[in-house]
């Protein structure tokens, strides 16, 4: 395989302007433990950091030495030369239900948060929990409490999803629908229900029938409540949006060396670079490697089937084959990389090589750290 550049983790870390990592990817390829290892190692080397993931496993909290994770920054670790480690889970419908009390009355956030389209849209609306990510990022930056962010995104169908919530919670505020129902409290007074019976009355009606009158009161009065602070939604996505593109951002895409996870990552880049965000290089994590490179699958595979047929040495045949299905795998997974790397021979890659288990505490995350800085 053509050797790309080697992505350097530990100048990434060490640059004091670089103020927020996002890993992205799609799922299922180690982005949680990726970020939790980062965060690690920046601590461990004099930096201020947080860790924000979404992911809910309780065993990436006990490998931190945390009994849980909340939507509050959590100390984990302190280091020597003065470097700490924070970490925090999102609670998407608690970041919801923190922006509408900040950024509303009382008496008008008591209305939103007791409202029952408010709980449903809050808790399951397509596209919140990426721009809750994208809300809370902002939060975190704003405060200047740590000189590193990172961000485990979104395990979503898409890794595209991250980028593309503001626009679509945008889209869905601008709608048709959502103008129709805000227009009788924009009118105000009289005229204002006049507005509604010429202009909404047929769909109020229709719609009544079909979903019940409590519902579209439920619907109306939050879009009303809602109304004063959804200027604030968009402002504050694009602030976000601005920031991650700025030169104090580093995007490291994550990938396991599989057809679709390569893809992925690959669209990724080419998206990354039409919406001119700061990529810092590919982790490809999982990588089987062998130390026997010099035995072939096919030489070991023969040789196997020889001791099999002459009925000796079945322990040595039993490795061999082992060895056989070892390398076939790393020969796959070259090539799944040739193809991002021939796509994108400028990119910087680091390898990290299969674990025989799962991360259980800080010195598997110190580990994986290592690994990430080694590089190729």
């Amino acid at each position: 395989m053509k050797k790309p550049p080697v992505l350097d983790i530990d100048a990434i870390l060490d640059d004091k302007g670089t103020r927020i990592v996002v890993c992205c990817g799609a799922g299922g390829v180690g982005k949680t433990t990726t970020a939790a290892a980062l965060g690690l190692r920046a601590a461990e080397r004099g930096r201020c950091a947080v860790v924000l993931t979404v992911d809910p496993a309780r065993r990436l909290a006990q490998s931190m030495g945390l009994t849980e994770l909340d939507n509050t920054p959590r100390l984990v670790v302190e280091s020597e030369n003065g470097g700490q480690l924070f970490a925090m889970m999102l609670d998407m419908k608690r970041t919801f239900d923190e922006i509408i009390e900040a950024h509303a009355d009382p008496e008008r956030a008591r209305q939103i948060l007791s409202n029952p389209f408010y709980q449903s849209l809050s808790s399951s609306f397509a596209g919140t929990q990426e721009y809750m990510a994208m809300e809370k990022l902002g939060q975190l930056r704003r405060s200047d409490e740590w000189d590193l962010i990172i961000v485990d995104t979104p395990p979503s169908r898409s890794a595209l999803d991250f980028l593309d919530a503001p626009e679509r919670l945008g889209r869905f505020l601008d709608g048709r629908f959502i103008r129709l129902l805000t227009a009788p409290a924009k009118a105000g007074g009289r005229s204002a229900f006049k507005l509604l019976n010429v202009g909404f009355g047929l769909v109020a009606g229709a719609m009544t029938k079909l979903l019940g009158a409590q519902v579209i009161k439920d619907l109306q009065t939050f879009v009303s409540a809602l109304d004063a602070v959804f200027g604030g939604f968009r402002q504050r996505a694009e602030m976000t949006y601005k920031l991650l593109q700025a030169p104090g951002t580093a995007f490291v895409v994550v990938a396991a060396p599989e057809r679709d996870a390569m893809r992925e990552a690959s669209y990724f880049v080419e998206r990354l670079a039409e919406e001119r965000m700061p990529l810092a290089g590919l982790v490809v994590n999982r990588v089987h490697l062998s130390p026997a490179t010099k035995l072939s699958a096919a030489r070991s595979a023969a040789a196997a089937e020889d001791l099999e047929s002459r009925g000796e040495h079945e322990l040595t045949s039993a490795v061999l084959r082992l060895h056989t299905g070892r390398m076939q795998l790393a020969a796959r997974e070259s090539r799944e990389q040739e193809h991002f790397v021939s796509a994108h021979p400028t990119v910087p890659v680091a390898q990290v090589k299969a674990m025989p288990g799962d991360v259980h505490d800080l010195e598997g995350l110190r580990e994986i750290g290592d690994l990430l800085a080694a590089g190729a």
